[in-house]
């Protein structure tokens, strides 16, 4: 007999859970710098928060929980909530990932926001947020039980390009659509089985701006992941995990609307990708068996598939490294000063806040200590990173593995990591926006690539 694998996969303990994360229309969603709309009139679909937890035999287990939401103005805020599930479930560091999905139509999430903002209502969601997260991620860990694993990866066409050369005002870039631009399309998927070949969970990796809905919505939505998971959760019957992939210059081309429909049309059109690769995984085995050849018009080789052995392997490592500061950042009091001179409801203003919580998370040294994601799942992997980390992250990840799942916005969101090129030449947002300087996406990808391909430990 001959066989053959077909599938790369992890066998080990799996847990999932799911809960609710919807804020009530008391909290500040004020996410746009182009809108003066603080609150939002409705619910287009729920905010959920899912965990999986993996573990090898009985050891401790990772977590990994995906949250409907933003992004943290502050990395006091994200910092909290680590330190609270740590605490709650005596996880070590690198076993904790809090991944956001980055949906535009979500909670503010900041523990010092302005007056206009209903702070009593915005702080007591965070506060509820992390107590729904220890439950969850606790009901995880509950349920964890002998499961199997299965990657797979292709492609969809919804993202698009999304740095383009202004034809009509200064020397710059405005962020939409580039049609002299490729994107990276890249889709990595998981499905996880229990011994019966039933789905537990599934997660799907894309990188793509839900930035479906701006300013004219006044709606709480999830964008395009909330339809993608419903199609999916409906086929399979268990729990997806949306996981937002290096997607800082990427995004649909139809966004910045007002209109739901749209961003559920964007959820089908990804949701559909997914499904034609988890379909693909669907009758849960690994590998498929040489059974003979059966003479008819033509000799027919036999194949059937078959359950395969499948790696066992799963470590965490969370290594540092010091990513250092461009020359030209603003001081704490420059910022401030030039917030007091701002009307509060201009985009200028909105730029100024996010200038002023990236210098405080960062702050007023030349370097700044950051730490990187890095855990090994049987075949695969899974990084995780606290920036938004345009794609040629994952694309470089992925050419030494191709189910490596590759996560922005991963236990804080401290600027953009463009592409070196992308410091020269015209203005570009991105580059603007992060206080990294030249050099830091290369050097996060090239600290990653070490850690997966080393079986040792690396220092944090």
């Amino acid at each position: 007999m001959t066989r053959q694998t077909r599938y790369r996969g992890l066998r080990a303990r799996f847990g999932v859970a799911r809960w609710n994360i919807t804020p009530g229309l008391e909290v500040c969603v004020k996410n746009w710098g182009a809108t003066d709309r603080w609150f939002a009139n409705g619910v287009h679909r729920p905010l959920t928060g899912t965990a999986l937890a993996v573990a090898e035999g009985n050891g401790s287990p990772l977590i990994l929980i995906s949250l409907d939401l933003g992004w943290w103005r502050a990395r006091a805020d994200v910092d909290r909530l680590r330190l609270a599930l740590c605490e709650a479930l005596s996880l070590a560091e690198e076993n904790l990932i809090v991944h956001l999905t980055h949906t535009h139509a979500a909670p503010l999430l900041d523990s010092e926001p302005p007056a206009e903002a209903n702070p009593e209502a915005t702080t007591g969601y965070l506060n509820t947020l992390e107590q729904a997260c220890i439950v969850g991620a606790k009901e995880a860990v509950a349920d964890l039980r002998e499961s199997s694993l299965l990657f797979h990866h292709g492609s969809c066409e919804l993202a698009i390009h999304r740095d383009f050369p202004d034809p009509d005002g200064p020397e710059r870039f405005v962020t939409g659509w580039n049609p002299e631009e490729a994107a990276d399309s890249a889709l990595v998927v998981a499905r996880v089985f229990d011994e019966d070949n039933r789905t537990r969970a599934t997660l799907v990796n894309y990188a793509c701006h839900p930035t479906t809905l701006a300013w004219e919505n006044d709606l709480i939505s999830p964008d395009f992941p909330g339809a993608m998971r419903e199609l999916i959760e409906d086929a399979t019957g268990a729990p997806c995990l949306f996981l937002q992939g290096a997607s800082g210059e990427l995004a649909p081309a139809e966004q910045y609307l007002g209109d739901p429909a749209v961003a559920d049309r964007h959820g089908r059109v990804l949701g559909h990708a997914a499904m034609s690769l988890l379909e693909m995984l669907a009758p849960g085995m690994s590998a498929m068996d040489y059974d003979g050849a059966l003479e008819s018009g033509a000799p027919l080789a036999l194949w059937s598939p078959a359950k395969g052995e499948l790696s066992e392997t799963v470590s965490a490592s969370a290594p540092g490294i010091d990513l250092p500061l461009k020359d030209d950042l603003p001081s704490l009091a420059d910022i401030r000063e030039q917030m007091s001179e701002a009307e509060p409801e201009g985009f200028a203003y909105e730029r100024l806040v996010r200038q002023l919580r990236v210098r405080e998370s960062v702050g007023e040294g030349t370097s700044c200590r950051e730490k990187i994601w890095s855990w090994k799942l049987g075949d695969g992997a899974l990084v995780g990173v606290p920036f938004e980390a345009y794609s040629q992250l994952q694309r470089e990840l992925r050419a030494d593995n191709p189910h490596a799942l590759v996560l922005n916005l991963a236990n804080g969101n401290h600027g953009y990591l463009p592409s070196a090129p992308h410091y020269h030449g015209p203005s570009l947002y991105a580059v603007w926006q992060t206080p990294y300087a030249e050099g830091s996406l290369e050097a996060v990808t090239k600290l990653t690539k070490d850690t997966l391909n080393s079986n040792v430990e690396i220092s944090s």
